[in-house]
């Protein structure tokens, strides 16, 4: 019996011994290879040509000139600046004020009331991106924006000459692009910080305050370790999205190189697809610096947050 069992699972047809689940992953794969792996591959080798794509001429293999030039580039370190500068704005807010929410909508106790707040927080994160983008250009308008317009003619802060320039004023323009960010992204965080601390044991902030812990100790010594790893997970993924930001500052700043939205994603950009005939090896160069730069920080981050209980 035992002969003819294993027999009969040699000759077993595939999805009986189980190797036919693989073929479920055959759509995702050919999937990755085609929209992620082979663009990643090709942008690659791009950079280390002088490919132009309005130019007849074939590209030519010209090894690392491509990224001497962009080291050499005073617009990639600007734009590289700029865009570590939106990031310090950006980040600590898209953390913290998600955090404050989440801890005080979890204070809740009336069911009804907590699930109100909670819809009413996951509003912004279904909006699609372009609405919310066209939403907030009107809303900064200086003439016509409502938010000119309180500040002129309900609290009389301003004038309708000394209005503030949201979009058009240097200074003020990264803060206009971290405030809509943090509003659109406050409802989805707050949902994860939510998860987080649905999860912690109501016993150890319980025995905590039993303890003689007041409410700040019990956060900063209890329940702040514990979301540790939501933290981690935010910071990591929203510095990697607040460095290559691109479709705000095009919405917001456009091609101005006076503005800080000009930054080397912007810049990339432009000269693979607008400028001249459109330096597509040069700015692939430009993006993989970029990117290089992003992951070493991000490397950086995860050390970090690792898991300090395995040493």
């Amino acid at each position: 019996m035992a002969a003819v069992s294993t027999r009969s699972v040699r000759h077993a047809p595939l999805f009986a011994r189980g190797w036919g689940n693989w073929i479920f992953l055959v759509p995702a794969t050919l999937f990755f290879v085609g929209y992620m792996l082979y663009p990643i591959l090709r942008t690659l080798w791009l950079s280390f040509t002088d490919y132009r794509f309005l130019r007849q001429a074939p590209a030519n293999f010209i090894g690392l000139q491509n990224y001497q030039f962009a080291l050499a580039d005073p617009m990639v370190a600007t734009g590289l600046m700029r865009a570590a500068v939106f990031t310090l704005i950006f980040l600590p807010g898209m953390i913290i004020l998600p955090l404050i929410v989440a801890v005080l909508v979890d204070r809740v106790h009336s069911r009804p009331l907590s699930t109100f707040y909670r819809t009413v927080l996951l509003i912004p994160a279904v909006i699609p991106g372009p609405m919310i983008f066209v939403m907030w250009r009107l809303l900064y308008n200086y003439e016509i924006g409502p938010i000119n317009t309180v500040l002129v003619d309900v609290l009389g802060i301003f004038t309708r000459e000394n209005a503030p320039q949201w979009v058009g004023n240097p200074s003020l323009v990264i803060p206009a692009v971290a405030f809509f960010e943090w509003w659109w992204g406050l409802g989805y965080h707050t949902m994860l910080f939510l998860a987080g601390l649905a999860a912690i044991p109501k016993d150890f902030t319980e025995a905590a305050r039993i303890d003689g812990a007041n409410e700040w100790q019990v956060f900063w010594h209890v329940t702040l370790p514990r979301l540790r790893p939501i933290l981690a997970v935010l910071v990591i993924l929203r510095f990697g999205t607040a460095m290559a930001v691109i479709e705000e500052y095009l919405i917001f700043g456009g091609f101005n190189r006076a503005l800080p939205t000009y930054t080397w994603t912007v810049y990339m950009y432009d000269l693979a697809f607008q400028i001249g005939e459109w330096l597509q090896g040069y700015a692939a160069s430009i993006g993989w610096l970029g990117a290089i730069g992003t992951l070493s920080v991000t490397a950086l981050l995860l050390w970090l947050f690792r898991n300090r209980d395995d040493r």
